[in-house]
């Protein structure tokens, strides 16, 4: 008599092809938000940068010592937080504004503005002025 139904090995062969296809799904899903996330990163950091330079720079002829939403108004205000809930300033942040050669007023000469990635070295960019 013939019984109906699979047997243990057979069983035991799909469930590891289910399991190495779902690792390989979640392994390829984590990079894929990874690079999403520094793809973030640029944009935010280009857009600080062109308002610093293009909006900023052009109106006051100095850089500013510190930056944020009220500093540069031509941004989205969401843009100064990282992927990660942090602004430019607080410990954990992924972004950093970094003034250089400053006057006592605030008034800076220079800058460089970088962001922390996951899977690319430091994005930066540094002040046209020098």
């Amino acid at each position: 008599m013939k019984q109906r139904g699979f047997t243990t090995i057979e069983l035991l062969v799909v469930l590891v092809v289910l399991c190495t296809g779902a690792w390989l799904f979640f392994s390829q899903k984590a990079s894929i938000d990874a690079s999403a996330r520094d793809s973030e990163r640029k944009v935010a950091i280009n857009a600080m940068y062109y308002s610093l330079e293009e909006d900023f720079y052009e109106k006051n002829g100095f850089y500013p010592s510190t930056i944020d939403s009220k500093i540069l108004r031509s941004i989205d205000p969401a843009l100064f937080t990282d992927p990660r809930g942090h602004k430019p300033g607080e410990g954990a942040a992924e972004y950093h504004y970094a003034p250089i050669d400053c006057s006592l007023e605030g008034r800076c000469k220079a800058y460089r503005l970088y962001a922390d990635m996951e899977r690319e070295a430091e994005y930066s960019k540094d002040s046209r002025q020098k």
